[in-house]
């Protein structure tokens, strides 16, 4: 779709920003070699963390070390391998992995038009506590709760909720009309891939519609308030930092 006289619904503000397919611009990164990369959130724009969407072609191939970070990768279509240290996964639809601090990883042999989903941060010890565990999973495995008691709105838990990880990423899914049920206002920070659907977000004090595909980044302390529309439920996946006193 062409959009005349410059319009567009992508806003960036210092509380938050709405990006949208529409504006992704690529751009290369280290370690990454036949693959498209689109950085849609970092310290650049004030985040204290990155977010980047991967497309792998079939000879596609991203290496890297962790080093003092953590890296999550969920794939959101098509199939790779992910080699960890000397251990290998094969990595579907759906498929996520969260890979601690001081490992090297390898993404590769993957199907055309892999698209991978990456959460960046940097690590934050806690002392008395070891460093967290590598994580493979299948979103299916971690089935939804309802939150807060509305079975219309169901939070899966990705990561375990334990002291060692400082991170927590999520699904949430919305039948049709539901919602938050309050504007939340918090020290937690987010990152936001809407993956199916559409509804409003509020976001600081502006309304928002948005739908599967859009991107948001939400500071610290930003009101924030979501509610499903359509006819089809709504579902987007978030980051957040957890379990850690503020700085």
């Amino acid at each position: 779709m062409t959009h005349l006289f410059g319009s567009t619904r992508n806003i960036v503000t210092n509380r938050y920003a709405l990006l949208t397919p529409a504006g992704f611009v690529g751009a290369p990164l280290p370690g990454w070699r036949d693959a498209a990369c689109v950085v849609l959130i970092s310290p650049a724009m004030g985040a204290e963390f990155s977010q980047t969407l991967i497309t792998l072609d079939r000879r596609g191939r991203g290496t890297g070390q962790t080093g003092a970070d953590e890296l999550f990768a969920i794939v959101l279509s098509g199939a790779c391998r992910l080699n960890v240290g000397r251990r290998n996964y094969r990595l579907v639809d759906n498929s996520y992995a969260f890979i601690p601090p001081g490992n090297r990883f390898e993404f590769g042999n993957a199907d055309n038009e892999t698209r991978l989903l990456l959460f960046q941060k940097r690590y934050e010890p806690l002392a008395g506590t070891s460093r967290p565990a590598l994580v493979v999973g299948q979103t299916s495995e971690r089935p939804g709760a309802p939150f807060l008691g509305d079975p219309d709105a169901r939070l899966q838990t990705l990561l375990p909720d334990e002291p060692a990880f400082d991170m927590a990423v999520n699904i949430f899914t919305y039948e049709p009309g539901a919602t938050l049920p309050f504007v939340e206002t918090h020290v937690m920070e987010h990152g936001l891939l809407m993956l199916a659907g559409q509804g409003i977000y509020r976001l600081d004090a502006d309304w928002h519609p948005v739908q599967a595909g859009d991107v948001i980044w939400m500071a610290p302390y930003c009101p924030q308030w979501f509610v499903a529309m359509g006819k089809a439920p709504a579902s987007y996946i978030y980051y957040k930092n957890v379990n850690r006193a503020p700085q």
